[in-house]
């Protein structure tokens, strides 16, 4: 079979090292992400993502929270919007308002998760999805709140989903795709799946599967040998991908595969 679609990267060697040359040294160029999620219960995610993004190198970070929050942010998130909060300690619908703000001013938005079960939060969620049409990157409980609008996710042009395989298996059967997610599978099979699904939808997937993690775009694949799980699970990863996708918005293969190297 013609394998020509799949490239494997060193976990410490860049495949694409001209996306490391294309990050701006200055910060008025090196973009704005705009990170939305947290609840009254939790927002770890959100404050690491914030953390991560300037460290990585991007311009400028504003991140949207939950007003309930006011009180309890740290002192190191200094870019930071408030939106109404609903009774379940998540963004309410009229938040939708502030999320369209934040993607109006950012190159990228990254969904960072923490964003509870609400399903208020979830139709906020969805509608700015409908309207928003730029970068966008989804990770951790964020898929899972919009889950119900697969559509809205594998149809969208300029979204990146890092995700569990749990999650892919979910998306798949939610779209009927057919084609099965096992966690039993070999990683020639994923890879295969995701060739054909990435070139059917225009979105962009990346996913950890037996201790690799797997990034497919339009029908290219790009497979690196993967040992910290938690990067993900704490939206480090997603935060990563999210800030080099800003220096090269035209690669987002390119850019994701880039920003799990080890440097």
């Amino acid at each position: 079979m013609d394998y020509t679609y799949w490239k494997k990267q060193s976990s410490s060697e860049p495949l694409f090292p001209d996306i490391e040359w294309n990050k701006p040294e200055q910060r008025d160029r090196a973009g704005k992400l705009g990170i939305i999620g947290g609840n009254t219960l939790g927002f770890a995610g959100v404050a690491e993502a914030y953390l991560v993004a300037s460290n990585t190198g991007v311009g400028y970070s504003r991140v949207l929270l939950p007003d309930a929050l006011k009180k309890t942010i740290p002192a190191s998130m200094t870019d930071v919007i408030f939106a109404e909060t609903n009774q379940s300690g998540s963004l309410t619908k009229n938040a939708v308002t502030e999320m369209r703000a934040l993607g109006d001013w950012a190159d990228g938005v990254l969904l960072v998760g923490d964003a509870g079960r609400s399903s208020e939060t979830a139709i906020a969620y969805e509608t700015f999805l409908e309207h928003y049409s730029g970068h966008l990157t989804i990770t951790r409980d964020a898929i899972d709140l919009v889950k119900n609008n697969p559509s809205s996710l594998v149809d969208r042009p300029n979204t990146l989903l890092v995700m569990s395989l749990a999650q892919l298996q979910k998306l798949f059967q939610l779209v009927y795709y057919p084609k099965v997610i096992t966690f039993s599978m070999q990683l020639l099979q994923l890879v295969e799946v995701l060739h054909k699904f990435t070139i059917t939808y225009p979105v962009s997937i990346a996913v950890l599967h037996k201790d690799h993690l797997v990034i497919a775009s339009s029908g290219d694949v790009v497979t690196t040998e993967w040992t910290n799980p938690m990067a993900i699970w704490r939206g480090t990863t997603a935060t990563k991908m999210a800030s080099y996708w800003l220096w090269s918005p035209e690669k987002p293969l390119e850019a994701a595969a880039s920003a799990i190297v080890t440097r």
